[in-house]
């Protein structure tokens, strides 16, 4: 993920494919009984590597599907007292087709229970599957970002249709607009679905175009990678991704935006890892 997908030598895509949605086998239940239950949710044993192979298996499906991949502010929020959204946020992430730890730190705090978790980071995944060969013909739908980063996409991906919806501020509590979000979804037909809108809005558009069931492909909830393989923000070195030390890394480089996810809200994730255990049979 050091340079942008967009500089790597050209990827011979497969022999075009007719346009539309067409029943394939895809594995709908991948990883089912083998996930993995820590905090409330159960995730999927896949790396990197396999959830691309799902990824690109999952493009022309019929029915629309979704992978989201939690880390500690998305667990944090799913975990929040008073919250009215919460229930419904649970929703979206229970009803998601794959779910991949996107934490270090939840995978320590899962290790520490006795739970293997493979991370798998969102940026990563994105940065793989756009630098994978995807068929002629794939049509792309980016929500969320700007003019320049549907420019980037479209010349990263020149095989591809890219189509740019850019919905306004406040979405979370904003049903009209999440509503558009989802028409125009269903009018492209993509066969991926990129949402840059941040947590929890883009889940939870997610789970409101598989509810209304009239688009078909998959969908990521990317949250920043654009920006990251644009350039615009930079990834944490990988020896810092290691020592678990991306989020001061973070923060480091956005202080007034993400001081008080880093700082007074993310450290809740211990007490909710502490009640759990408690909770937990045998714990």
């Amino acid at each position: 993920m050091s340079r942008p997908a967009m500089d790597r030598p050209a990827v011979k895509a497969p022999a075009a494919e007719a346009e539309g949605h067409v029943d394939v086998p895809v594995e709908a239940d991948v990883g089912t009984e083998a996930d993995a239950a820590f905090l409330g949710l159960r995730f999927a044993p896949l790396d990197e590597a396999a959830a691309c192979d799902w990824v690109v298996a999952s493009l022309r499906a019929p029915a629309f599907r979704y992978l989201v991949t939690p880390n500690v502010d998305h667990v944090v929020q799913l975990h929040r007292p008073g919250d009215p959204g919460r229930a419904r946020l649970w929703q979206a992430y229970e009803e998601a087709d794959l779910r991949l730890c996107d934490s270090r730190i939840l995978a320590l705090l899962a290790r520490r229970s006795g739970i293997g978790l493979p991370v798998v980071a969102g940026s990563d995944l994105t940065a793989r599957l756009l630098a994978s060969a995807l068929p002629a013909g794939t049509r792309i739908a980016l929500v969320g970002g700007d003019e320049a980063e549907r420019r980037w996409l479209a010349a990263a991906r020149p095989e591809a249709q890219v189509f740019h919806h850019h919905p306004p501020m406040g979405l979370r509590t904003d049903p009209a607009a999440q509503a558009v979000v989802a028409a125009f979804v269903e009018e492209v037909r993509p066969h991926l679905t990129l949402l840059t809108v941040g947590a929890p809005q883009s889940e939870m558009i997610a789970h409101l175009i598989k509810a209304r069931g009239r688009a078909g492909g998959v969908a990521l909830c990317v949250g920043a990678s654009l920006e990251f393989l644009t350039g615009r923000k930079r990834r944490a070195p990988r020896f810092v991704q290691a020592a678990k030390m991306e989020w001061a890394f973070r923060l480091a480089s956005e202080p007034r935006r993400l001081w008080r996810r880093y700082l007074v809200e993310g450290p809740a994730i211990f007490g909710i890892w502490w009640r759990w255990r408690r909770q937990r049979p045998g714990g």
